[in-house]
């Protein structure tokens, strides 16, 4: 017995220290090459702090949507619906996710609505959009806003963010960002 206390004990203090220690720190000190060091950044946009790193709920014409929260953009309680794309609830609310973004997008064909503007990301909180799931909103948001869409393209662009260091990832926008700069239009 006492052969096989001892080196599970060693092993316990082994995995203790590296994985409190030693593993917390390496992860500590690659975030410090992410953006904003790898902390959340908060905004106050009309006396209210926002986190640009959390997904935030926009329904009004006037505004980029974000993707769909599976937990209701609450970032206490992160996480997917956990429904397999053969789950008949989960098609149908799909389905009726597409029906609502066709109606308000008329100009938007069934085939050009970017899958990532009707189903919800593994974290229910996904703050950024792909540059089509921007684009095939800008006439709405245009209308909405009575302003010219290749205005409205021009923001898109301007709010566009490269891939980090250039090659991880791909380029994305962060929907409040570009809906701050949206109000900030003239």
């Amino acid at each position: 017995m006492k052969e096989n206390i001892i080196p599970a004990i060693k092993l316990t203090l082994c995995c203790a220290l590296f994985f409190s220690g030693i593993y917390t720190l390496s992860i500590y000190g690659i975030a410090q090459f992410a953006p904003n060091n790898g902390n959340g950044e908060i905004v106050t946009v009309n006396g209210k702090n926002q986190h640009v790193n959390v997904a935030q709920k926009f329904t009004s014409d006037r505004y980029f949507w974000s993707r769909p929260s599976a937990v209701d953009y609450n970032a206490a309680g992160s996480g997917g619906s956990n429904k397999g794309p053969n789950n008949p609830d989960y098609l149908a609310e799909v389905q009726t996710r597409i029906d609502s973004f066709l109606l308000k997008n008329p100009t938007v064909k069934r085939s050009e609505v970017p899958a990532e503007l009707v189903t919800a990301s593994g974290s229910g909180l996904d703050p950024d959009l792909s540059i089509a799931g921007a684009k095939v909103q800008a006439n709405r948001v245009a209308a909405a806003r009575q302003l010219s869409e290749a205005k409205v393209l021009e923001l898109i662009k301007q709010q566009t963010k490269a891939p980090l260091l250039g090659f991880l990832g791909t380029q994305k926008i962060n929907v409040l960002e570009l809906n701050i700069a949206l109000d900030q239009l003239k």
